[in-house]
């Protein structure tokens, strides 16, 4: 029979478990990653994640199960959020360890950006100084409502959808930095080309406002266009 001290350690590991197996999922992952630009409803989830909303709905219950993922009903829809911070902090840890463990993952990226021709990105240190500097525009080309959850200060909110018809409202005479949710979103990717292909100077970020806040820099919230006016430079902080 066990002694004590076993059933303890057992039970402690088996509860430990239970994070475990609730991400042991490609599609819960990527569900805690959209979770962590801001809430979120079921079909939105579902629509980001191409996958079903019934699916979206068992995968987000077994997120729940682990106290993972909080859901609350609001009119006909139910909207989902992470249950804490620290979840968001979890998963960029398990994602940084995947990346310096697996080689698979750099070779995977790496093809797909030397496909694309976006293997050239503003790392977050040489940004800040940038920014401080008045050397750059940041462009967040995420969905509005992600903006509006959290974003760089400063950053300007022009989501890849209406990007093209707001060229014109773009600041003049500085390199344009795009960001969007984090290394593997390709949104950035696409309105750097966009933006190439209109003859206008522009990189991307690698990292995303997740990442930012991670290296203890500030991230504000509030409505697009609130962020600043049009030139003033932004003065990201710690």
């Amino acid at each position: 029979m066990a002694s004590p001290n076993r059933r303890f350690k057992d039970a402690i590991y088996e509860q430990f478990a239970r994070i475990g197996k609730a991400i042991a999922a490609p599609k819960r992952l990527e569900l805690l990653d959209l979770l962590c630009q801001g809430p979120r409803t079921v079909e939105a989830l579902a629509e980001q994640a191409s996958i079903s909303v019934a699916s979206a709905s068992q995968h987000l219950q077994v997120l729940r199960a682990a106290h993972l993922v909080e859901a609350e009903k609001k009119g006909t829809y139910v909207e989902c959020r992470l249950a804490d911070r620290e979840v968001c902090d979890f998963y960029v840890s398990l994602r940084r360890l995947s990346e310096a463990r697996l080689a698979e993952v750099r070779q995977v990226t790496g093809a797909f950006l030397t496909e694309r021709g976006a293997m050239e990105v503003v790392e977050a240190d040489e940004l800040v100084r940038r920014v401080r500097d008045g050397e750059v525009t940041l462009l967040d080309v995420r969905p509005s409502e992600e903006y509006r959850a959290g974003h760089i200060p400063g950053a300007l909110s022009v989501p890849l959808g209406e990007l093209e018809k707001r060229l014109a409202e773009l600041p003049r005479g500085r390199e344009l930095v795009a960001y969007c949710r984090g290394p593997y979103c390709v949104m950035s990717i696409e309105a750097v080309a966009l933006l190439r292909k209109k003859g206008v100077a522009a990189r991307r970020m690698g990292e995303g406002v997740v990442d930012w806040r991670a290296r203890g820099l500030r991230v504000e919230r509030g409505p697009a266009g609130g962020a600043r006016k049009r030139g003033e430079p932004a003065r990201p902080s710690r």
